[in-house]
């Protein structure tokens, strides 16, 4: 059993309805065990006037990493999210967007993956505060909260 954390974003349309609809096809795959807060944020690498909202969530599931992503572009593409890139390879607005930020084995640790389709941890978990702030939520076990004084 592994454990995925995701993330899941958009930033058109009804974005929570969005979101919760995603999560539904997901959880089709496993259990979901827990969820972080939304977040509200600007669009990252492009210019749009519709900010992004992003919720992470632990999802357990025996699927393996490379069918686990064939899975998520299944779902992005059922619900109608279309590229998420125009032609010229620039960013775009979409319904939902599904990332893959980290993946712990059956003992808890964290699993590392570098092929030409995945990586992971996400290559960008620690610098967009789309990713981590989630992600921290999701694991507070490793990232305590600070010591109120």
């Amino acid at each position: 059993m592994l454990l995925y954390y995701l993330n899941i974003g958009s930033n058109i349309g009804h974005k929570l309805l969005n979101i919760l609809r995603a999560m539904s096809e997901l959880s089709l795959l496993g259990y979901i065990r827990s969820m972080s807060d939304p977040i509200e944020s600007e669009p990252w690498g492009f210019s749009s006037s519709n900010s992004f909202i992003n919720i992470g969530f632990a999802l357990s599931s025996e699927i393996e990493p490379h069918d686990m992503l064939d899975e998520i572009h299944r779902i992005e593409r059922q619900l109608g999210s279309a590229d998420h890139r125009d032609a010229a390879g620039n960013y775009v607005d979409r319904l939902v967007d599904i990332d893959i930020m980290a993946i712990d084995d059956n003992d808890g640790n964290p699993i590392t993956i570098h092929t030409p389709t995945l990586q992971v941890p996400h290559p960008h978990l620690h610098e967009r505060t789309f990713f981590i702030e989630p992600y921290k939520q999701l694991r507070s076990d490793i990232y305590e909260a600070p010591a109120q004084s």
